[in-house]
């Protein structure tokens, strides 16, 4: 379990070349894509991305998936519920050496595993990938150009 641990953190905060926004993108900071956005707009960029790994957002909600910083991760939700109300939900992942604990409104926290620690990972891994691809055109193992 500590390998899968070790190997997880890796690939979630890579090394110290790595963007703030793209932890698993080894670019160096001076040829950091879209340079003209501010870190805030590429956030929201990725986090349109983010929230169409889930499938389809389903209409009158908004979702974000996005990674925060070397060692956060959101997940947030809202929508309009059947009495007209509006209703939202924000999880956050924090990324720590013992494990990645999960951050709920009004739950307990707790170290995520199993399944949904495995879930997290894919949907991490999916992240990566999607945004690499998508929004900076590198390749999300390499870092290379695509374009």
């Amino acid at each position: 379990m500590a390998d899968l641990l070790k190997k997880a953190f890796e690939l979630l905060v890579g090394d110290d070349n790595t963007s703030l926004t793209m932890p698993a993108l080894k670019l160096p900071k001076k040829t950091r894509p879209l340079r003209k956005l501010s870190q805030r707009e590429l956030i929201q960029l990725e986090s349109e991305i983010g929230a169409t790994l889930f499938g389809p957002v389903p209409k009158g909600h908004h979702r974000q998936f996005f990674n925060l910083d070397r060692t956060t991760w959101i997940w947030y939700e809202e929508w309009i519920d059947h009495l007209g109300k509006k209703k939202s939900t924000t999880t956050r992942y924090e990324i720590h050496d013992q494990g990645i604990l999960k951050v709920q409104e009004g739950a307990r926290y707790n170290f995520i595993e199993g399944q949904e620690f495995d879930n997290f990972v894919m949907s991490t891994r999916m992240y990566y990938e999607k945004v690499a691809r998508e929004l900076y055109k590198r390749d999300p193992q390499t870092g290379q150009s695509l374009v």
